[in-house]
């Protein structure tokens, strides 16, 4: 390693990165804003498991904590709001040493379907993850057609 590299190394800062997406769920508000508690998105998003700290038993409620496996490591989740009559669901999870994520979800009912608007603001704890970070940021922007057929076809499955 040259002298030049590792001074550009020492001298990276952590990675702060944010990206959005947007899907229509076919459903009004009051369907779709529960499918993003932590406890009901297991219904629709495969290999969503969360342990849950509190409360016990696992309940979607506003401060929720739990902790789900990321590889080798295990993320601690907090919610941060969990409001569903005013369209708001926000989540922070921690990857000790890792990462912090921010993620923020805005509903707005249209005609009977709910806009889903979905923001995810990342972190690096040090730099020596940044290229993790972006890996991840170009995966947050193109999660909205996932995110849209899960939903989507959870609750055209339940309307049969």
């Amino acid at each position: 390693m040259s002298i030049y590299s590792l001074t550009h190394e020492a001298a990276a800062e952590p990675l702060h990165t944010e990206r959005s997406f947007a899907f229509i769920a076919n459903a009004s508000l009051a369907v779709v804003g529960p499918l993003f508690g932590a406890d009901k998105e297991r219904v629709w998003a495969p290999d969503w498991n969360p342990a849950f700290v509190w409360p016990v038993p696992g309940a979607d409620r506003d401060g929720m904590v739990f902790t789900l496996a990321h590889g080798d490591k295990t993320a601690v989740w907090v919610n941060t709001c969990f409001d569903l009559q005013n369209g708001r669901v926000q989540y922070v999870y921690v990857i000790p040493e890792t990462l912090v994520t921010v993620i923020t979800l805005r509903l707005q009912e249209q005609d009977a379907r709910t806009n889903v608007v979905v923001t995810y603001r990342r972190t690096a704890l040090n730099a020596a993850v940044n290229d993790l970070i972006r890996e991840m940021a170009d995966h947050d922007a193109k999660s909205g057609p996932d995110w849209g057929r899960q939903v989507n076809g959870y609750l055209a499955e339940r309307a049969e």
